[in-house]
């Protein structure tokens, strides 16, 4: 009996294998191995025009994340980072589409296109330098307008400031312990002083505006005189206990010619120009010297209204009013001193 040696073909299928270099464990592949060979997944931030979203991608970079979401970037547009830079968890991808954007000036225009994040960002880029008053539109801190305008107004701003003095009123007080006629400066004045600022402003070499303010800088300190008045007749006697209740003070004093008048004349209604009773205490006056309704003291007279005109009395002319005719004959013609009080 003839026994022929043969090899089995499951044996036949081992070699090859073996002589191909493989295990014959390599046929199967595991799961985890497959999972392993494939791309890996980042969690990124990306920003596109303003807009802000995470999302988990498997694009390997910058340029391929941004294609996939149909972006080709152009030579202006503005990506950070770069296109080639490799994704990574928590990475932030920015992109801004440039848009057109026309700069205009006082007498010509830019036209640039820009990804700038906002105005201030756009005159930095575009080396538009900012005065310190100069006015841009829309605001610095403004995001760039698609298709829009950034105007820019030169504004220059000066001013000029003068000093003026303020001259020092002179006040009277009534004095009735001391004799009549002596004066003595109770307090010497001071001027002030007066700051005027004159605000200059031109935009974009047009009219020249102005402002023109002032303050005081140094209020005005006045000159006080103590004026004597000492006893004056028959009225004097009102005339010192009136003035010793109340501490009057005058803001001026003019020597007048006094006349006396009674409100009982022949043609006369009785009535001033003020629309008060004539008589005692109301004087006429000629208002271009002193304004009707000051408050008004005349030594050897009293205390009186300036409430009447007259059309003699005229310049330094002075009419008391009195309530009889043997008062106003007694009183008479004579100069006055006339003060007008605070």
């Amino acid at each position: 009996m003839i026994r022929r040696n043969g090899l089995r073909p499951s044996l036949v299928l081992a070699a090859a294998v073996l002589a191909m270099g493989f295990g014959v464990g390599s046929l199967a592949i595991s799961p985890m191995a497959a999972l392993a060979s494939s791309p890996a997944a980042h969690v990124v931030t990306l920003q596109i025009d303003g807009s802000t979203r995470v999302v988990t991608t498997t694009a390997p970079t910058v340029a391929s994340l941004l294609a996939r979401r149909g972006i080709v970037p152009r030579p202006d547009d503005y990506v950070y980072p770069a296109l080639e830079v490799p994704l990574s968890d928590e990475l932030t991808v920015v992109y801004r589409t440039a848009v057109p954007v026309t700069i205009v000036f006082a007498h010509h225009a830019r036209h640039v296109v820009s990804s700038a994040q906002s105005v201030a960002d756009l005159l930095d880029e575009q080396q538009v330098s900012l005065g310190a008053d100069d006015v841009v539109t829309p605001a610095l801190d403004a995001a760039l307008p698609r298709d829009g305008v950034v105007r820019v107004v030169r504004v220059v701003r000066w001013e000029r400031r003068v000093i003026d003095r303020v001259a020092y009123e002179t006040l009277y007080r009534l004095d009735l312990s001391d004799r009549a006629g002596h004066a003595r400066v109770f307090s010497r004045g001071r001027d002030g002083i007066r700051v005027v600022v004159t605000q200059f402003a031109r935009r974009d070499g047009g009219p020249i505006r102005r402002r023109v303010t002032s303050y005081i800088e140094r209020p005005p300190q006045p000159r006080v005189i103590d004026d004597g008045l000492g006893p004056y007749g028959a009225y004097g006697d009102f005339s010192r206990s009136a003035v010793a209740r109340f501490a009057f003070v005058a803001s001026s004093k003019v020597r007048m010619i006094a006349t006396a008048y009674t409100p009982h004349c022949y043609g006369c209604s009785g009535i001033t120009a003020t629309g008060r009773p004539a008589g005692p205490g109301i004087v006429a006056v000629d208002p271009r010297i002193i304004p009707l309704g000051s408050r008004l003291y005349i030594p050897g007279y009293g205390f009186a209204l300036a409430g009447d005109t007259g059309g003699a009395i005229r310049g330094d002319r002075v009419d008391l009013g009195f309530s009889s005719y043997e008062d106003a004959m007694r009183f008479g013609r004579r100069e006055v001193t006339v003060y007008t009080l605070k």
